[in-house]
């Protein structure tokens, strides 16, 4: 089961959760075993968390921190759905996010 913010509670949905990384990974190169394991990943992850009820916010970011090593488009579309951006200075925001990731990362690379 999965318990929303509003209370309401609904039966997990294996295929909802693949559809919505399926449309933040459309027309980006990620090809559908990578979708899969992900989505096999986050179930994986949950299963072993959570014992009956799954609050959805946990779904929602497991999903993110997968995207976000995959493909940091297809993290982005997802964000802004998952935490229903409603001003472009939130995109943005979220967007600085990723790149102040990559200076991190490219920081520590040998012979930078």
């Amino acid at each position: 089961m999965v318990s929303k913010q509003d209370g309401r509670r609904e039966e997990f949905s294996r295929e909802k959760l693949l559809s919505g990384v399926q449309k933040a990974c459309e027309k980006r190169p990620v090809t559908q075993e990578q979708i899969e394991a992900l989505v096999e990943q986050i179930l994986d992850d949950l299963s072993s968390t959570f014992e009956r009820e799954v609050p959805c916010n946990e779904i929602g970011e497991r999903v993110m921190r997968g995207l976000r090593g995959l493909d940091p488009i297809a993290y982005v579309r997802y964000a802004s759905v998952y935490r229903r951006f409603e001003e472009a200075t939130e995109f943005v925001q979220e967007v600085k996010k990723l790149e102040k990731r990559h200076d991190t990362l490219t920081a520590r690379l040998p012979g930078l």
